[in-house]
């Protein structure tokens, strides 16, 4: 607007209409139907955004919806009223890039409003009717990827204390190229997709043109051209500029149109095409308009003749034109694009932490996305470390390297935490940058915030990990979070009432007042991991599948990373194990029922789809945290691995036949005294039929000596019954006996 006049520049409208799930919960909430009620019916219909169901195709594809109507006069009656007002426009929103400049006020052109947010002008024509109008529409793109650059450079000023001038990059950086060619490209923009990477692998790319060519070749219609580019690139293909006068201007990509600005210069070059005549002939071959292509093919083939062109010749290339150009990208915006895909492929290359850390932060609200780069980072040897009220930032950060470890490690955020707002998370930060680090969970408690932080905010600090700096163990700060805010309730009080506590003016930390914890039960290990899935959104410190990791290995269970693999290469079937993160179930055309299952190992997340059949016998095993082993086909399909199930049983049902004997060994006067009787008490309770034997050992006195003795009878041995064992006090170590 400063450029070119506020009168003359404006965004674009969207009207947002009334779809099936929206304008039920609108005319529910009209007639004052119990929201619970509507949420129900909302849920019955397919949600798919990209391509949206009516109401009458989801009453046709979900009998529930139409036997709620039919049972329920109130239901029959929003059914009703919701399919007469769906498709309205429902409210104006504003387009994602699009924005309009005129060389006159635009209101001679077109009508204006103004968004009551941003007072910005807005046309009430969407973008097919400006253009209409005469308009131009500009599409500036924000990427987030351009964030995540600038977060990079900021990571590396703060920590190394390197100035990255972006402008300056070397475009022919080795370890660049030599990480493009590895095809190590998670994260970097435009090429961290199945398909690309598999592209880059054989290509190998070497130059920078290399990566221009894959951002415009790598889309429907132009990959078909892939393996030419790459055949020819790697002598393995004959290249043909099909006439001597095109050489100049295919040799840099070996023969193959890619760019629009190549059918141009062709048409200039070979039939003497003015500059403005040629993108008339790019604009008709992008719009496959065969009158006006026809037309062309007279122009083209006479300009060419008249430049000493056979006319055959002419033909048989303008033809070959058409084919190659069908699908040609502008080649400044694919450079455009390629430049950004060079600077991330740089960044993570060269400073491989800081560019992870940057990517999880833009993308700390998906924790799928966060699951990819933690596996990324871990594959580096970087580790990724707990979220910690000491240590963690808002922003994911990296931490100076260890001994133990040569590269630097990234610091979870406190942000990215389920359950925790900005609020929250900046108050502990602030309190920690004015007075220090914590140094206990008293202390904590004292300087908390009490209006800010609430018994949830606790929890989930507890669940994830952030207090054990503080305090080891998670279930105890867990089960003491109405204690700390009483705490801080109780000196927030004295202090707004203006009493002087007791030690308020005492210097010595230990006149301070202290936490009354009362004693909680720790957790099992699948306990812990599973309260840290709740608050974190995967398993950052361990998976449960870590306990089952011998049985595993003796069924013959392949990891999802293995297996994923495999099945690129060709279809593949065998055994997988997974943790049940989600589960959802849809209905075919036929109106089978099917569902779509989400599980968790400890190489990733992965997704399967459950037939009729087995979902029929198997939907109580689909409960979230539930351990299962699948039996599974997988293919490839486009760009992915697509997998179905054909067995699904619970983990804990399999493992218990396989024999395992243990060993568990206390301290020395751990069963000796009255605690030691509920100690055995509580692990008598514990124990369950199996195949296992337990035996139990005891250090004595004597230097050296350990007393052992053996259960009688045969118990469960797995993970469930190793996990409430660990929780015993006095408990040194469990150790499984072959």
């Amino acid at each position: 607007q400063r450029k070119y006049g506020k009168d003359r520049v404006a965004q674009i409208i969207t009207h947002g209409k009334l779809q099936a799930r929206a304008v039920l919960r609108d005319v529910g909430r009209v007639l004052q139907i119990p929201y619970r009620q509507v949420d129900k019916l909302c849920k019955l219909v397919t949600n798919n955004p990209t391509n949206p169901i009516t109401l009458a195709e989801a009453i046709a594809l979900e009998p529930r919806l139409q036997n709620a109507s039919d049972e329920d006069p109130v239901v029959e009656h929003l059914l009703t009223i919701a399919q007469k007002l769906e498709g309205l426009y429902r409210h104006a929103s504003t387009h994602a890039a699009g924005l309009v400049i005129s060389d006159r006020p635009l209101s001679e052109l077109v009508p204006i409003y103004r968004d009551p947010k941003s007072n910005f002008p807005i046309t009430q024509f969407n973008w097919k009717l400006v253009e209409a109008a005469g308009l131009v529409k500009f599409d500036f793109l924000g990427l987030k990827t351009l964030t995540v650059i600038h977060k990079t450079v900021q990571l590396l000023k703060r920590g190394r204390d390197i100035v990255i001038n972006l402008e300056n990059l070397p475009l022919n950086d080795e370890i660049t190229f030599d990480l493009l060619a590895k095809a190590d490209t998670v994260g970097v923009f435009q090429l961290e997709s199945t398909g690309m990477r598999e592209s880059l692998k054989r290509l190998k790319p070497d130059r920078f043109e290399d990566i221009i060519a894959m951002v415009a070749l790598y889309r429907p219609g132009p990959m078909d051209n892939i393996p030419a580019y790459i055949n020819r690139k790697h002598g393995l293909e004959n290249v043909d500029y099909f006439h001597p006068m095109l050489e100049n201007i295919l040799k840099e990509t070996y023969g193959v149109i890619i760019y629009q600005e190549q059918v141009m210069q062709i048409a200039q070059v070979m039939a003497g095409y003015s500059l403005g005549k040629a993108d008339i002939l790019r604009r008709a071959m992008g719009k496959k308009d065969k009158v006006a292509m026809a037309e062309q093919q007279i122009s083209f083939v006479e300009g060419a003749v008249t430049n000493g062109v056979e006319e055959g010749d002419a033909t048989k290339i303008f033809n070959l034109v058409d084919k190659f150009a069908g699908y040609g990208f502008n080649k400044s915006h694919a450079a455009a694009y390629a430049l950004i895909s060079y600077q991330t492929a740089y960044l993570k290359a060269n400073f491989r932490e800081e560019f992870i850390a940057a990517s999880m932060t833009l993308d700390m609200g998906n924790t799928d996305k966060l699951s990819i780069f933690t596996a990324e980072a871990r594959k580096s040897n970087i580790p990724v470390l707990l979220p910690c009220v000491n240590n963690s930032e808002a922003d994911f950060v990296v931490e100076p390297s260890c001994s133990s470890n040569e590269f630097g490690a990234i610091r979870y955020s406190l942000a990215a935490l389920k359950n925790i707002g900005s609020a929250a998370v900046q108050a502990i930060i602030r309190e920690r940058a004015s007075t220090g680090p914590y140094r206990d969970l008293s202390d904590f408690a004292r300087r908390l915030q009490h209006k800010l932080l609430s018994r949830r905010h606790l929890e989930t600090l507890a669940a994830s990990g952030a207090f054990e700096e503080l305090h080891s163990d998670r279930a105890q700060v867990f089960g003491n979070t109405e204690q700390i805010l009483a705490l801080s309730n109780r000196l927030a009080t004295n202090q707004a009432s203006g009493i002087s506590d007791l030690f308020s003016g005492s210097e010595s930390m230990s006149d301070q007042p202290e936490l009354d914890m009362r004693i909680v039960k720790r957790w099992t290990p699948i306990e812990r991991l599973d309260k840290e899935f709740d608050s974190i959104g995967f398993y950052l410190s361990g998976h449960p599948l870590d306990e089952y990791k011998s049985a595993l290995d003796e069924l013959g269970v392949t990891t999802w990373s293995a297996f994923e693999t495999a099945a690129k290469i060709s279809p593949i079937s065998g055994l997988l194990a997974g943790i049940v993160v989600s589960a959802r179930e849809k209905k075919s055309a036929r109106g089978n029922a099917f569902a779509f299952a989400t599980f968790s190992d400890m190489t990733g997340q992965f997704e399967g789809v459950i037939f009729s059949n087995l979902l029929h016998n198997s939907r109580h095993l689909l409960e979230v945290g539930i351990p299962v082993i699948i039996g599974a086909e997988a293919e490839r399909e486009d760009d992915c691995v697509k997998m179905r199930l054909k067995s699904l049983e619970a983990l804990d049902t399999v493992v218990i036949n396989i024999h395992r004997n243990l060993r568990l060994e206390f301290e020395q006067h751990a069963l000796t005294n009255n605690e030691g009787r509920v100690i055995l008490s509580d692990m008598q309770s514990y124990l369950k039929p199996g195949n296992g034997q337990i035996k139990i050992a005891l250090a004595l006195e004597e230097e050296g000596y350990t007393c052992e003795l053996t259960l009688k009878g045969y118990y469960d041995t797995g993970p469930q019954t190793r996990g409430a064992f660990s929780t015993l006090p006095g408990l040194l170590s469990i150790n499984e006996l072959t």
